[in-house]
């Protein structure tokens, strides 16, 4: 899955469809993460005050990868090691 975030509701839409492809309810991801299920409810529904520990943990839960590259630039996939 490839998914291009600029909004922080995408935000939200992304952790929400990963967390439900990962077969987890939020009560799950929640505890495996050390937070309440309202907490990962409010970081799902508006994730403007998300950490990026937070994040990242999320990630990493969801077992996604997070890529920050330039607008301009190709696709990581597509780049050369050197």
């Amino acid at each position: 899955m490839t998914q291009v975030l600029s909004t922080t509701p995408q935000l939200g839409q992304i952790l929400r469809s990963a967390r439900r492809a990962s077969k987890l309810t939020q009560g799950q991801a929640a505890t495996r993460l050390g937070l309440s299920q309202s907490r990962l409810s409010a970081l799902e529904l508006v994730p403007k005050a998300i950490s990026a520990e937070q994040l990242l943990a999320l990630v990493n839960l969801y077992g996604l990868e997070l890529i920050i590259q330039s607008k301009d630039a190709a696709p990581a996939s597509e780049k050369t090691d050197w």
